[in-house]
């Protein structure tokens, strides 16, 4: 069963709990701009990344979107299993940035986990953790952060991501991670790229001095 490696406590459980999550556990294979969540769909429970990337994203009253997680290969999540977190007052979307592969517990067999097994109760515990503290340092960047310097470590990360400098992002989607209007990403690249830090084209920004940008970002 290869998704046991991708679940931590995987050996933790009885092989009963086991055989319970191997029976029903799903594998999707989905193209990049799929959503596989949104706030009109039930509970997809835990998602266990096998290839790919997916992001998590929230969306303001006006329709505005920001970025709030990323998922990479063998990341775990349970930003959508709202079910299981009775108390998370917002909805949660979830798109393939790249065709991505995973699996998914049900969130109701996740949930009676939780209910019977102290491991599993401690590992949900650990994620919900994990996705507070990635809040937190979102509301910090949004707070105390100007937005050049925000860009600039948004643009290093892509740049990690893809590895390499010319990347394929469009200015409306980089407004959809940071959360504000495609209009204040164009004039801060526009200033990047009078600073020599970039160089713009259609569809695509090609990083030209990543000094700059670190330097900015550290400032």
């Amino acid at each position: 069963m290869e998704f046991a490696e991708y679940l931590p406590i995987w050996d933790r459980l009885t092989p009963q709990q086991q055989q319970r999550i191997a029976e029903v556990i799903e594998f999707r294979n989905v193209k990049k701009g799929t959503h596989i969540h949104d706030s009109s769909a039930e509970c997809l429970g835990l998602v266990m990344v096998r290839s790919g990337q997916l992001r998590a994203y929230i969306l303001s009253e006006d329709g505005r979107e920001i970025t709030i997680s990323r998922l990479f290969e063998y990341d775990v999540s349970l930003l959508s299993a709202s079910c299981v977190m009775p108390d998370m007052q917002f909805n949660v979307m979830i798109e393939a940035e790249k065709d991505t592969q995973f699996w998914s517990i049900p969130a109701c067999l996740f949930k009676n986990l939780v209910d019977d097994s102290l491991a599993v109760a401690a590992f949900a515990n650990s994620l919900i953790s994990g996705n507070f503290s990635e809040l937190m340092w979102l509301m910090e960047q949004i707070m105390w952060k100007s937005f050049d310097k925000r860009l600039a470590a948004f643009l290093l990360e892509e740049r990690s991501i893809d590895g390499t400098d010319s990347l394929k992002i469009t200015h409306e989607k980089i407004a959809n991670h940071m959360g504000t209007a495609r209009e204040v990403v164009t004039r801060m690249l526009r200033y990047f790229q009078s600073e020599g830090m970039v160089k713009l084209t259609r569809g695509t920004i090609e990083i030209t001095d990543t000094r700059k940008l670190e330097e900015l970002v550290h400032t």
